[in-house]
């Protein structure tokens, strides 16, 4: 038994069976990519718009989840899965559009729900009425990119929207019981040593259902990789990382679904830290010190 509330525990415990997500691309592009905000989008993402490993963009949406079902076949032969539009921003479009595709995943026998990457600035009204509606209907999460809530620190990786613009989305979220996963990462650039910390805790305040915990990754191809090289940023060491994850676990409430403690960086183009690659000796660190601290999800240290 793991000693946080994992996202695997969450579906047998509320479903009694276990169930996987197929990544998908949705086609999207960002505003922090196409002009609108910027176009360098944020300084980490990679070239796929952090969905390295979903489905083949451009190819029908039905089809990407037959794909992606392939690729578990061996272990999930059977069973339900979460449709996951994973890469860039997959509210940033026509409401006409998300419903197509929405509905298009949906149809598939296998696939039980949604989830929706986005940013929090890409929420407009037509957009929450749709996902309202899905959510009467379905099992649905909303993924909202924060990272970080230093200010300063989200300018740095070129965010480009400030705090209370997140808080806004979930209030939205929230008023329609539509849950939401917080993307927070460990080892910002120019970051403080508490700010992730920091971020799990707020990000907890404003009615997150989940949080995904993220090691910054420097892949080839990104702004990230120009900051490392001119030696602008100092990479997580495992231990350092550990200790980090282990303290934001101690301080969430266990009602709180752990979706991710860890990276998983694309080894064709991860620069470092290296160690990240090796991801089941990382979860079995994070484990490792839990058991030896006394530590559990919600439940600080005992002395």
């Amino acid at each position: 038994m793991k000693r946080y509330n994992t996202l695997d525990n969450f579906f047998k415990t509320t479903f009694g069976k276990k169930i996987y997500k197929v990544s998908l691309d949705g086609g999207f592009t960002c505003p922090n990519r196409d002009g609108t905000l910027s176009r360098m989008g944020c300084i980490f993402c990679s070239e796929k718009g952090s969905g390295d490993f979903a489905g083949k963009r451009g190819d029908d949406i039905y089809n990407q989840i037959e794909e992606q079902l392939k690729l578990i076949e061996k272990k999930f032969p059977e069973g339900e899965v979460v449709a996951y539009f994973q890469n860039f921003t997959n509210t940033y479009g026509d409401v006409k559009y998300l419903r197509e595709i929405y509905t298009k995943a949906l149809s598939h026998p296998r696939v039980m729900g949604l989830a929706i990457a986005t940013r929090p600035d890409c929420l407009g009204e037509d957009v929450l009425e749709l996902l309202d509606e899905l959510n009467k209907k379905y099992f649905l999460w909303v993924e909202l990119g924060l990272q970080t809530i230093n200010e300063e620190v989200a300018k740095r990786i070129n965010r480009q929207y400030p705090l209370k613009t997140y808080v806004k989305a979930t209030e939205e979220l929230n008023k329609r019981n539509i849950k939401f996963v917080t993307h927070i990462i460990v080892g910002l650039p120019y970051e403080k040593e508490d700010d992730a910390l920091e971020t799990a805790i707020f990000s907890e305040k404003c009615g997150t259902w989940g949080v995904k915990i993220h090691l910054l990754h420097v892949l080839k191809n990104t702004i990230l990789e120009e900051f490392y090289q001119k030696g602008e940023i100092k990479l997580q060491k495992k231990y350092e990382y550990v200790k980090k994850i282990v303290k934001i676990l101690a301080n969430l409430s266990y009602n709180i679904v752990i979706h991710r403690v860890t990276g998983d960086g694309n080894k064709n183009n991860l620069i470092g830290p290296l160690w990240s690659l090796n991801k089941r000796d990382v979860l079995n660190s994070i484990d490792k010190f839990m058991k030896e601290e006394n530590i559990i999800q919600g439940v600080q240290k005992k002395e």
